[in-house]
């Protein structure tokens, strides 16, 4: 098609969710740059909203993929599935889990984890059926996530909501405390806040969310569906912490580009499902877990996170020195390759996001004055040097 067809039939045939979409029309990409149809160029610094960790274009990845559609895309989880069975077996012997369900999507994991938490309650014979989510927290778009979302930009347009959620201040124990009733069932957390600005927990409020979970009964939930798969320069963000949860929710990255979401448990929670209690159609079909095998094989080969892990610090680094030479900068905040940049109140995020895309980046306003990066993990200091200085040029214009 040509470009004004397609904005044409965008016009016509899609529903208008997105709004008013950036002039770039994929064509193709490679490493960390997509090529538009207008023959234009932009460094991703977002990945795909997080998923192309690895990489746009990897060979490895596409050589698996190849492979597998040759084989089969999809069949029934009544029977057994290979890379499925090869799938399941990396991520529960990388982690601190027993049992996986794969799902489509990072709100399908959620939104099969909050599943799970009422079934094990259920089955001890305990009413604990509300789960307590953060302020800022973003946990999907089914009704069940949209509600255990802690902002209510995204939940007003859907009143009335699904009862049993709470939300309390994020990094805030005493809050926690206070809002914990007979009838808790889960905690809900993302180790770093994602869509509500790039914030980490601190160390001391999840080892006394942990403690907290341990003393009343109640099941800690942590979604790492953006901030796990290597994104912080560990597999999953819980261990720069030591907590252990007793249920992740994983998607985004796992899958390199192909749907996948998955949620892992420890047996005993695990053990709650029973035949016929959940599932799925498409979520864990040959082709997904083929993929998302391959990125997790690409991620435990030595030093492949430890590149994120220095990138991460250079990429900071570089935003401290920023804001050491401008009064228009805040702060920076994240872990890894999940960083944040705070504007003062005079700029705009969402301008700067738009003079940086007429320049060649892409980055993303989460905030009012809040930039988002979330770039690909082969990501080299020179990208992160023409950033920088592109950011510099423009909030000193």
């Amino acid at each position: 098609m040509e470009i004004e067809e397609i904005i044409q039939s965008d016009k016509e045939h899609f529903m208008t969710v997105y709004g008013g979409r950036y002039p770039l029309y994929v064509e193709k990409a490679e490493g960390i740059k997509i090529h538009s149809k207008d023959a234009k160029v932009y460094r991703d610094f977002l990945s795909g909203i997080g998923v192309n960790s690895i990489g746009y274009s990897n060979q490895r990845f596409k050589a698996a993929l190849k492979d597998q559609i040759d084989k089969i895309i999809h069949c029934s989880n009544f029977y057994y599935i290979e890379p499925q069975a090869e799938l399941q077996k990396k991520l529960c012997d990388n982690s601190v889990f027993d049992r996986v369900f794969f799902a489509n999507s990072g709100s399908e994991a959620n939104e099969g984890a909050l599943k799970l938490v009422r079934k094990y309650f259920r089955k001890k014979g305990k009413k604990k059926y509300e789960t307590i989510t953060a302020d800022k927290s973003f946990h999907g778009r089914t009704m069940s996530t949209v509600t255990a979302t802690g902002q209510d930009k995204y939940k007003k347009p859907f009143a009335p909501l699904p009862i049993g959620f709470k939300t309390v201040p994020f990094n805030d124990l005493e809050a926690l405390k206070n809002a914990v009733g007979e009838k808790t069932g889960a905690i809900m957390l993302e180790p770093i806040q994602g869509e509500g600005g790039i914030y980490p927990a601190e160390q001391e409020y999840l080892e006394g969310v942990r403690e907290l979970c341990d003393e009343k009964d109640i099941l800690l939930i942590f979604d790492e569906v953006q901030c796990g798969m290597g994104r912080t320069g560990k597999l999953f963000a819980y261990q720069h912490y030591g907590v252990e949860p007793d249920i992740i929710t994983l998607a985004k990255a796992l899958g390199g580009g192909v749907p996948i979401g998955a949620f892992l448990a420890k047996e005993e929670v695990a053990a709650a499902f029973e035949p016929g209690d959940h599932g799925t159609t498409f979520g864990g079909n040959p082709l997904a877990t083929r993929a998302a095998s391959e990125v997790l094989d690409i991620m435990l080969e030595d030093g492949y996170l430890d590149n994120v892990k220095n990138m991460g610090q250079y990429f900071s680094q570089e935003l401290n020195k920023l804001i050491e030479r401008s009064d228009k900068l805040v702060e920076w905040r994240g872990i890894g390759l999940m960083l944040a940049l705070e504007l003062a109140e005079e700029l705009s995020a969402q301008e700067l996001t738009q003079l940086l895309f007429e320049r060649g980046f892409l980055v993303n306003a989460v905030k009012d004055h809040t930039l988002r990066f979330l770039p690909p993990f082969v990501l080299k200091k020179e990208d992160i040097d023409l950033l920088i200085e592109n950011i510099e040029e423009i909030i000193n214009f």
